[in-house]
């Protein structure tokens, strides 16, 4: 095994809760359903799981180890990680490692929310420090205001336009229309749409923005061992990295900290960012997946406005980007946004997506989140390959 290799770990399973933006239901029994869907996706049954990993802003007062109990797992290694939308796959990352440390055979790892657009602001009121003194006292906006100057400054530093952003908020809305797990399921978008949409805090649109949802995201992971015997199609992570507080002394920075790992992120994989089948890229505004775009490397630096009106990002399309409809359009349930893109680029691996499927091999995806006084301060990335 190379250093840095996640050789002898697969993904087995994944799956999703229903996403709803209202439900009667509780976030455990949400939380339950996805781990659920995607044990049975694994051919495995309960009782074999040893470790769990979680992501969630509203378990408490639970947590990682009261959630163990209450599905009633004996488990050997413990995950809980709030690193905002860059949360899943560092979840992902941890667990895989533990795996071939020897401390678990086979890793759920889940993440889910229940929010609606009321709740999501409190949240983000007094997400931290910053935000809670310095911000939310004047009314900032929430995470629309924050990235609202995002926007703002990658049009004037970059050229990018309305109907840059907007072409992608509807090429993921034509992806959406296929996924029948998407809050959007069924209402199309047009360019028109978009670019008349009323105001939320300028620069940005109601399609701009994340629409908060209930719902939950599960990915298994196991041993060699214990995969090779499941029959059911695996999925191996070939590379991967996180990067935190990235650019220390720029708090208003437009990098997000792919570009401190990514090279050796695609080194461990053996592929360049051209080699990539499909990205499914954090997306709760779409100036974030400019970002990402860049930070990556598919595209350079200010580069992505271009790239986007070359390009056909719907799964019919040169490159998909976020074909399930990303969180844009198939919903935010809280920290299940960090998630929502690995089961998308499983399922796509796993030849499991349903009307949205095509033809794939090997694909990246990507999280960001912690949003702080200027920016988000967690990044993560990796990249997926049938096995």
């Amino acid at each position: 095994m190379s250093k840095g290799s996640y050789d002898g770990i697969f993904i087995v399973g994944a799956a999703q809760s229903a996403y709803a933006k209202k439900t009667d239901k509780n976030l455990h029994r949400l939380l339950w359903e996805a781990l659920n869907c995607a044990v049975e996706s694994a051919n495995l049954r309960w009782r074999q799981i040893d470790g769990l990993g979680v992501s969630s802003f509203s378990l408490q007062p639970d947590n990682v180890t009261t959630l163990a109990e209450h599905f009633g797992f004996e488990a050997r290694w413990l995950f809980q990680g709030l690193y905002g939308g860059a949360s899943g796959i560092i979840n992902i990352l941890h667990a895989a490692r533990a795996i071939q440390a020897g401390d678990a055979e086979i890793v759920a790892c889940l993440a889910g929310d229940i929010f609606n657009t009321v709740t999501h602001n409190e949240l983000i009121d007094g997400f931290n420090g910053p935000l809670r003194d310095y911000m939310a006292p004047f009314g900032f906006g929430a995470a629309n205001g924050v990235f609202a100057l995002h926007t703002r400054l990658y049009m004037d530093k970059y050229g990018a336009k309305y109907e840059d952003f907007g072409s992608l908020a509807v090429a993921q809305r034509q992806n959406a229309l296929r996924n029948p797990n998407a809050i959007f399921y069924g209402k199309a978008l047009t360019i028109e749409d978009y670019l008349n949409a009323r105001p939320i805090a300028e620069p940005l649109r109601l399609f701009d923005c994340v629409h908060p949802c209930a719902g939950a995201d599960c990915i298994i992971m196991a041993s060699e061992r214990v995969a090779k015997d499941l029959d059911v199609p695996l999925v191996q992570i070939l590379g991967g990295g996180e990067m935190h507080n990235y650019p220390a002394h720029d708090i208003y920075s437009l990098r997000g900290g792919w570009e401190a790992f990514r090279d050796r992120m695609y080194e461990q994989s053996g592929f360049c960012s051209h080699d990539m089948d499909f990205a499914q890229l954090y997306d709760d505004y779409p100036v974030m997946e400019f970002i990402q775009l860049e930070g990556l490397g598919i595209c350079s630096e200010g580069d992505a406005a271009r790239f986007i009106r070359n390009t056909d990002t719907t799964v019919d399309g040169d490159f998909p980007i976020n074909t399930g409809g990303g969180q844009l359009s198939a919903g935010q349930a809280g920290a299940s946004g960090g998630m929502i893109g690995v089961v998308e680029a499983v399922q796509q691996l796993r030849g499991e997506a349903g009307e949205r499927q095509f033809s794939c091999r090997r694909g990246l995806v990507s999280g960001y989140g912690m949003v702080a006084y200027g920016r988000g301060l967690s990044s993560s990335a990796a990249i997926l390959g049938q096995a």
